[in-house]
């Protein structure tokens, strides 16, 4: 049991009961060993659909499909692919979107105002439709097809982001599943990553839009890599209620174990994503403590998370705590300097403001770990946040310049 869960082996997407999927290989990414590009996730019975979407002012055909039908308050499957992005290429991208949907739709027997659409990749690029068309026979979907559809969705992802968890209701068991990608271009204000998140509870919609709602500006919300909004994020939640039970609305006996849930779920995809980040070594979490409100916690510890020189600091392993003070600083929240206290994986460096006495090599060796993890309370009032990022390294920065060739 982890939190009250228990954590399914080996879980993804089709964990809970009546989801399916797949994938396969069509060229739209550069071929390579076990390559995916194309995916599919079905629900095998109608499901009720939340979701949340990229506030950036340029955004992939593929989303305002999506979001369009997400709006209806239903659907039955998702049709995703990696390696171009579907965005900043004119009309042709809705064109391609809808038809996408379409020769899904046929593939699964539903129709295709049932099918949602995901994109991320390369801006600027039109779907290779005549390889879709050719290689969407392909995908062969199974109750153990979510790892597939899970590796189907990355880009520069180093390596695949999949949970599954089970939770006992009122005499019946659910489970929540999810996948995540995107390890760059990460600064999500939603609501290049994208997340899917299954459920065989039954879900009132109402109250599913609430509950992803503060799933995600728990999660992807807080999360970043490079201070980068992709065009195409997307968090997409399906709920089917095929394990039975009653349907889960607001105030009802078990929508607090269910919110719990999807809040775990997206939590450690969140994380999952950010400890991946584009030539990564480390996963830095930033708590902050002691902030008048719940919106001035979340902005400072997003803040101090997404400093590209907190970032540079953690990657060379300098307890370098001014930089973190400084990012407090230009977050704009309330708080006063004399009453900062600010700690690096449990050793306290700052006192009221100013240098708490500490072995800086005991320091150094402190945050030269896989995760490294700064408190700092602003004294200021009782609210507290928790953001994500990761280290700024060399690698980050040679692989962006060459993106595109």
């Amino acid at each position: 049991m982890e939190n009250s869960f228990t954590l399914v082996k080996d879980g993804s997407v089709t964990s809970p009961i009546g989801f399916i999927a797949g994938a396969t290989y069509c060229g739209i990414k550069t071929a390579g060993e076990d390559n995916l590009d194309l995916g599919i996730l079905v629900s095998e019975l109608p499901a009720t659909v939340a979701g949340t979407f990229t506030s950036n002012k340029v955004v992939s055909p593929s989303v305002t499909l999506s979001k369009r039908r997400v709006a209806n308050g239903s659907a039955r499957a998702i049709i995703a692919n990696s390696g171009c992005a579907n965005c900043s290429v004119g009309s042709q991208g809705m064109s391609d979107a809808e038809e996408m949907t379409k020769l899904a739709a046929e593939h699964v027997g539903i129709t295709s105002d049932q099918v949602l659409i995901c994109s991320t990749g390369l801006i600027g690029v039109e779907l290779p439709m005549a390889l879709v068309r050719q290689n969407m026979r392909n995908i062969s979907l199974s109750s153990d097809g979510g790892s597939l559809f899970a590796r189907s969705i990355m880009t520069t992802d180093t390596r695949p982001k999949k949970i599954a968890i089970s939770v006992e209701m009122s005499g019946y068991t659910v489970t929540v599943g999810g996948v995540a990608k995107g390890v760059g271009m990460i600064h999500p204000g939603m609501a290049t990553m994208l997340s899917f998140v299954s459920t065989d509870a039954a879900i009132e919609k109402n109250f599913l839009d609430s509950a992803l709602k503060q799933a995600v500006d728990i999660s992807f919300n807080m999360i970043d890599v490079d201070g980068d909004q992709s065009t195409n994020d997307t968090v997409l939640v399906l709920s089917n209620g095929a394990a039975g039970g009653d349907e889960i609305r607001v105030g009802s006996a078990d929508s607090e174990k269910f919110q719990s849930a999807l809040n775990y779920v997206c939590t450690y995809l969140a994380k999952e994503l950010a400890r991946d980040g584009e030539g990564a070594q480390r996963l830095i979490e930033v708590v902050v403590d002691g902030a008048e409100s719940l919106v001035q916690a979340r902005t400072a510890a997003r803040g101090i998370a997404s400093s590209m020189l907190v970032k540079a600091m953690v990657h060379g392993g300098d307890p370098n705590w001014g930089r973190i003070m400084v990012a407090l600083g230009q977050s704009g929240i309330n708080f006063e300097e004399a009453n900062v206290d600010i700690y690096a994986n449990d050793i306290h460096l700052v006192h009221r403001g100013v240098a708490f006495p500490y072995l800086k090599e005991a320091v150094v060796n402190a945050v030269s770990v896989p995760e490294v993890r700064f408190n700092v309370n602003v004294n200021q009032g009782v609210a507290t946040a928790t953001a994500w990022g990761c280290d700024l390294t060399q690698e980050y920065v040679i692989f962006n310049s060459i993106y595109s060739t």
